[in-house]
């Protein structure tokens, strides 16, 4: 008898989904994502005309519409295993948007609160923890697991490895794998 690796990354989209479904019903829409920007532009204090609290808001409609083109739903609605399905495809997609560099700038962005190209572990708990409330000590251990270099901070670079870590990579302890909790 032989066993299969599991399928880290699509455990991964699958907690994604158990963290966007906001209410519940079993299906991710709009709202869920219109909802996860309200978190970033509220934790990160970001006004009406700061350019971060556009961007995140531009980049996640952006990332509705690719996910719904490849899902091909009878709606506006994804069930979970639609929502794995259309983030594999729409991933490795770079016709349009580039979701995972996309992604991880625009994040990036949001958290770079003093704009010095950095991110404290205050900065990354508050990702985390407020916006995608994953529990302090999985974020303090995450963020010490992304800062490479161990500077005490992240860089840019190191977090846009993760983001290519965490939607591409089957290892469970890559630190990308890690980005919004244990898989």
């Amino acid at each position: 008898m032989t066993s299969t690796a599991p399928d880290v990354v699509r455990l991964k989209f699958g907690r994604t989904f158990d963290t966007m479904d906001v209410n519940g019903d079993g299906y991710v829409d709009w709202s869920d994502y219109q909802q996860l920007v309200d978190r970033y532009i509220s934790v990160f204090q970001l006004g009406r005309n700061d350019p971060r609290a556009g961007g995140i808001q531009a980049f996640y409609q952006m990332y509705w519409q690719e996910l719904l083109r490849h899902a091909q739903p009878n709606g506006q609605r994804l069930s979970k295993d639609a929502f794995i399905e259309a983030h594999r495809l729409a991933s490795v997609d770079t016709s349009r948007l580039n979701i995972v560099e996309g992604c991880g700038h625009a994040i990036f962005d949001c958290m770079d609160t003093n704009g010095d190209n950095e991110i404290s572990r205050e900065e990354f708990e508050n990702l985390l923890r407020k916006v995608w409330k994953i529990s302090q000590p999985d974020a303090i251990e995450t963020f010490h697991r992304l800062d490479l270099d161990g500077d005490g901070h992240v860089s840019r670079q190191e977090f846009i490895r993760a983001a290519h870590e965490y939607f591409y990579s089957n290892d469970p302890d890559a630190p990308g794998s890690l980005l919004f909790g244990h898989v």
